[in-house]
């Protein structure tokens, strides 16, 4: 029998408030809470996990808080909106994100914190 419960769920609701430092005064932040579910968030989950720099500049990070329209790329984009989204950076409105679980989210999360700590390591 097929079990759909979301087993990393608990562990990213205790992550609620939580920030991490980071390399160079850099430092992650999480804001998670139970919600109803609806149609904008199917997994009754609102969230935005955030990576920051050390003068509190959000970097990029990972959210539900608005609608984003599909890339132009995308049959009928003009009328489709997501709101699980990727920022991939400072000024980005936001690409889809496609949530499938918690625990995914947490690791699509860190692995672009890695990345993009890679990278500004290399404007240093």
């Amino acid at each position: 029998m097929h079990n759909n419960v979301d087993h990393g769920l608990e562990t990213l609701l205790e992550l609620d408030g939580v920030v991490i430092e980071q390399e160079h005064g850099h430092w992650v932040k999480f804001d998670v809470a139970r919600t109803t579910i609806s149609k904008e968030r199917p997994h009754g989950l609102r969230y935005s996990l955030t990576l920051h720099d050390k003068h509190g500049k959000r970097l990029m990070g990972y959210d539900n808080a608005h609608a984003v329209r599909l890339p132009k790329k995308y049959k009928y984009a003009g009328r489709v909106v997501e709101y699980d989204h990727h920022h991939r950076h400072s000024l980005d409105s936001g690409v889809p994100y496609e949530f499938k679980d918690a625990y995914q989210l947490i690791e699509d999360f860190f692995t672009k914190v890695d990345e993009k700590l890679q990278q500004q390591e290399s404007m240093i």
